[in-house]
């Protein structure tokens, strides 16, 4: 049988990336740490060091945690879960295995590959090998987390559970279903994982291998299925977007100004407009203000400072910067050039 140490059954748990934190903003004097024959399996090369100099650092996962060989460690997060003093809880690091966090509180804010994600109680968090992420001092942590070694799960389970979908976002917000099937999962996983008496080591693994492979199934599935809701959710975004844009550009320039105007947060919008076109919101507007520019001044004979006023220049000066910003030529340039 594997030793029984490596199983926690206080939950302290230490894996860089998977707790937050202890009581309060971050670990304070008081603070549990992870001791004993453990504690060395947390240092890494001292990359970066305490102090924030150097690169980022990457921390392993400890591989006597692993369980029959198989790397994954499953528990509760909350106050009294002790961060390890070489992984500040305000410092950015990457990691080398999966990290799920099942939120039962919030918000919480964490930054995964620096983007800044605010999850709520029922959503969930999930932060792939090789990317870089930090918790939130501000925020206490409660819920469930599970962090799993990869290599250990056959090719097949691999690629139909998405363990490597980086184009996916981390941030999941299940619904009320989705939840219940996701939460009764994790705990069947969590008693598995503690239960190492009841079965034969051999066994004991095996069922672990696969209780997690029924969980990332699940956990898979509300990845993909929030994937192609945020597609079709951008897709409207942008339409909404593309229309306000064609309706009032010549008036109206302000990437929050439509934000406000469609109900969108000027983050969502941007991340549609992107999605959609490549660009920036701010990029998609000015290049519609510049075609209609062209347009008129191609098309017609009105003087310069009116081309202008039409797109929304009232000031020729500044409409004339503005042109010739985007097409590397003065208005009056363009307009000899076709002509």
């Amino acid at each position: 049988m594997a030793d029984t140490t490596v199983h926690d059954h206080d939950h302290t748990t230490g894996a860089p990336g998977t707790t937050a934190a202890p009581e309060g903003p971050g670990a304070g004097p008081g603070a549990r740490e992870v001791t004993g024959a453990r504690e060395g399996t947390w240092d890494h090369d001292g990359a970066g060091g305490r102090d924030g100099a150097g690169p980022i650092r990457t921390l392993p996962f400890p591989v006597g945690l692993s369980v029959g060989g198989v790397g994954m460690q499953v528990g509760p997060m909350g106050a009294g879960r002790a961060w390890h003093a070489g992984a500040p809880l305000d410092r950015v690091h990457r990691i080398d295995f999966h990290v799920v966090l099942l939120f039962t509180d919030g918000p919480v804010r964490h930054m995964v590959d620096f983007t800044e994600y605010e999850a709520t109680a029922g959503d969930v968090l999930w932060i792939r090998p090789g990317q870089v992420h930090r918790f939130s001092k501000s925020s206490e942590y409660r819920g469930t987390v599970l962090t799993m070694q990869p290599g250990f799960l056959p090719r097949a389970t691999v690629e139909a559970t998405g363990l490597y979908r980086y184009d996916l976002a981390p941030l999941l917000h299940p619904d009320e279903a989705q939840s219940a099937g996701l939460c009764a999962a994790l705990a069947q996983l969590q008693r598995e994982y503690e239960d190492d008496t009841t079965l034969p080591p051999a066994l004991h693994t095996s069922v672990l291998r696969h209780t997690l492979t029924a969980f990332l199934l699940r956990l898979a599935h509300l990845a993909a299925a929030s994937a192609e809701a945020a597609r079709r959710q951008a897709g409207t975004t942008f339409t909404l977007f593309r229309d306000a844009v064609e309706r009032d550009f010549a008036t109206n320039h302000s990437v929050s100004a439509y934000a406000d105007a469609l109900g969108y947060s000027r983050r969502t919008l941007v991340r549609a407009v992107r999605a959609a076109t490549g660009e920036t919101p701010k990029g998609f507007i000015d290049k519609r203000v510049v075609l209609e520019a062209k347009r008129l001044l191609a098309h017609s004979d009105l003087p310069i400072g009116r081309v202008g006023a039409a797109v929304g220049f009232p000031d020729p000066a500044n409409f004339s910067k503005f042109f010739q910003q985007h097409t590397d030529m003065t208005p009056a340039a363009f307009r000899a050039e076709l002509r």
